[in-house]
């Protein structure tokens, strides 16, 4: 159902397309089930959008990026439900496929092209501008707590396997309580400690988590002001809180975080009623998807005498609303991407015709990307709002693999076009550029 139920909702693209009719098959097969790799069924409705966008725009004499801007939804459409029932809450599609082709250096292509042509091969580009639905759903709990010493604690039921989830909640921790990165703990998988949680999957960590956490610190700051109204002897409504500090408007009194929490857990100085300690639980349930979106680019040169296609740049720019560390998010870009280009030119599950037995059951012959085969990529963003949850993000983790695809094969198009070639299938391997060369050249 991945491929299908998870990608048929996306078939529209980024695009006004007012009428969609889409049909499943299911099919009994010998050969093994798939499964979700990373995107879930958005990279094969990407796929099918951006490789149609190519072929029509190649049928009605227009370049690819004046098909795709003739039928954007514009910023000013948001939000904007689909043919299929999604609505996108944001996002400016002309934009970012703007930003990509001048970083890429689109117009500069021809100059490219001659010179790849005169040392005997050809060059292409290609271009893919996709939208994802993820982040949505479930909900999530995260609960913080601060210690007698000042440092706090944060616990939250999604999983970190790379990602960098320890920093990322830290930065949203220590910016909302204005502390030091090092005064913040994250416990996570341990469900002796953590009562409730949904995990991490389908790029909902921050989307969900992160506003979870939010949802905590909104609660621990409202906390913190009733007791620093106590401690100052003021107003509860006349207390501001502010990097970390909390004062009384119009006084030179103050009280910082730290001495609250610490204050928080001195009985002597409790009212009555307060409840011991500083500490918060706060559940965020999604009111709706998050639509990351973006536009790919990718450059590549072809040996018609062998089929080998060398990727030889690729450029991404990419809508992920507000951006909380933009490290850690170049590299969820970085790794999707690579793995998108894998799907592409690499990847594939290879079975004996005769017997059905898989012959590429390991890594040594199942063939991934590998550092040589990547060039270094050239990775922005734009920052465009989430208008469906408190912070305004977008979810990051799959866009990669789903914007890459395309892109890669619209590319391996473009530079074969010359011979008559209109489509591949992936991957892409040297097998079948090869044949396709010598069968678009045959048919002419």
């Amino acid at each position: 159902m991945i491929p299908t139920v998870a990608g048929s909702g996306m078939l529209a693209g980024l695009y006004t397309t007012p009428a969609i009719h889409v049909a499943v098959k299911g099919v009994f097969t010998n050969t093994v089930p798939t499964d979700a790799y990373r995107g879930a069924g958005r990279p094969e409705a990407a796929y099918v959008v951006e490789r149609m966008a190519d072929v029509a725009a190649r049928e009605l004499g227009l370049t690819p990026a004046e098909i795709r801007r003739r039928n954007f939804i514009p910023p000013e459409f948001m939000p904007f439900t689909t043919a299929l029932g999604e609505t996108y809450d944001s996002g400016d599609f002309a934009r970012n496929m703007d930003d990509a082709m001048r970083l890429a250096g689109w117009d500069a292509m021809p100059a490219r092209r001659a010179a790849a042509k005169a040392r005997g091969r050809r060059r292409g580009i290609g271009m893919s501008a996709y939208i994802e639905a993820c982040g949505g759903e479930l909900e999530d709990m995260a609960e913080l707590r601060f210690e007698p010493n000042g440092a706090v604690t944060l616990l939250i039921g999604t999983q970190s396997s790379g990602q960098g989830h320890a920093t990322a909640y830290a930065q949203i921790v220590a910016d909302g309580l204005g502390l030091p990165l090092d005064k913040v703990r994250l416990v996570q998988g341990d469900t002796d400690q953590i009562p409730y949680g949904n995990g991490t999957g389908g790029s909902r960590s921050l989307p969900v988590g992160g506003n979870a956490v939010g949802g905590a610190l909104r609660k621990i700051v409202d906390k913190g002001r009733r007791i620093a109204a106590i401690q100052m002897e003021a107003s509860e409504a006349d207390i501001e809180f502010a990097d970390g500090v909390f004062t009384v408007a119009g006084t030179d009194r103050r009280m910082t975080i730290a001495e609250v929490a610490a204050a928080a857990y001195d009985p002597a100085r409790q009212a009555a009623g307060m409840e011991f300690g500083l500490a918060e639980r706060s559940v965020y349930l999604p009111k709706g998807t998050t639509y990351p979106n973006g536009c790919h680019v990718a450059e590549v040169e072809v040996d018609i005498d062998t089929g080998v296609v060398t990727l030889v740049a690729h450029t991404v720019v990419d809508d992920f609303g507000r951006v909380v560390n933009p490290l850690l998010l170049a590299g969820q870009v970085h790794g999707g991407t690579a793995q998108g280009i894998g799907q592409a030119l690499f990847e594939s599950c290879v079975y004996d015709p005769e017997t059905g037995q898989l012959l590429s059951g390991s890594f040594v012959d199942y063939r991934v990307p590998r550092a040589a085969d990547l060039p270094s990529f050239a990775v922005a963003t734009n920052e465009v709002p989430c208008r469906t949850n408190p912070m305004g993000v977008k979810g990051a983790g799959e866009a990669g693999a789903i914007g890459a695809p395309p892109a890669v094969i619209n590319a391996i198009v473009d530079a074969l076009a010359e011979f008559g070639v209109t489509h591949l299938d992936m991957p892409a391997t040297p097998e079948r550029v090869w044949r396709a060369i010598r069968d678009a050249a045959g048919a002419r």
